[in-house]
């Protein structure tokens, strides 16, 4: 039992040691490189392309169909000619908007990333550009699931309960 016990104070004082000398590496350790470290080059992409990133989850899990998965179910859920029309504009104007803000976004983390960078990072400028990050951040969430919302509209209440059967939501 007392081998154990100082085996278990060797372990401590090692570790402690290693951590005392730089030996302790930080979830972060690797993302300095990065062009702007607070977003990796996949994060950056997602955001200048548009892409959902879960941000209307609230709305498709509850029965609000968005448009790129209603035209890849088109055929399934019998849209119309009309329908299928409606749903490719709304979702190239929606594209074309979280697109432009996506780009607004990753610029405002690219000078919040010079901020730190230069050493100029104050404050005032942090809270503006946090500010200005997260309600660009809220812009494209919203600009989400109200698509979310306009697709619904466009559909008969057979095609959303299709619709949830066809994206495994169905209860």
């Amino acid at each position: 039992m007392n081998r154990f016990l100082v085996l278990l104070a060797l372990l401590a004082g090692a570790q402690a040691s290693a951590q005392h000398h730089g030996h302790s590496h930080s979830p972060y350790a690797g993302e300095e490189v990065r062009d702007i470290k607070a977003l990796s080059a996949q994060e950056q992409r997602a955001w200048l392309e548009g892409q959902g990133l879960g941000l209307a989850r609230a709305a498709e899990l509850n029965g609000h169909p968005g448009p790129m998965h209603v035209l890849e179910h088109g055929q399934a859920l019998e849209l119309s000619a009309e329908q299928q029309a409606r749903t490719h504009a709304l979702m190239h104007r929606h594209k074309t908007e979280v697109r432009a803000l996506g780009a607004e976004l990753v610029a405002a983390e690219r000078r919040l990333d010079e901020l730190f960078r230069t050493r100029r990072a104050t404050p005032d400028n942090v809270n503006e550009l946090t500010a200005t990050i997260g309600g660009l951040q809220a812009r494209i969430r919203a600009s989400h699931l109200n698509t979310h919302l306009e697709q619904t509209r466009l559909l008969r209440p057979e095609q959303v309960a299709a619709y949830d059967r066809l994206r495994g939501y169905a209860r």
